[in-house]
């Protein structure tokens, strides 16, 4: 029993899509950067007053026997 003549090229037309995929993630992947925490001083600190803000949220959420989730929140503009 031979080998079917059309598996190479049944093969190639498969692994053209697939080779084309990874080169265009390894394109767009490569140019980006990590952030860095503590790159910029008035961002961690937004950040760390937004997490006391929602710390708080939670922190009434669970004293509380109110549904807390319907309350207008603070920080909505």
């Amino acid at each position: 029993m031979a080998p079917d003549p059309r598996w190479p090229r049944a093969l190639a037309r498969g692994a053209v899509p697939v080779a084309l995929g990874l080169l265009l993630w390894a394109a767009v992947a490569g140019g980006e950067q990590p952030m860095k925490p503590g790159a910029d001083a008035a961002t961690v600190a937004q950040r760390r007053r937004h997490n006391e803000m929602i710390m708080a949220a939670l922190r009434e959420a669970a004293e509380t026997d109110d549904n807390v989730a319907h309350r207008a929140a603070p920080w909505r503009k």
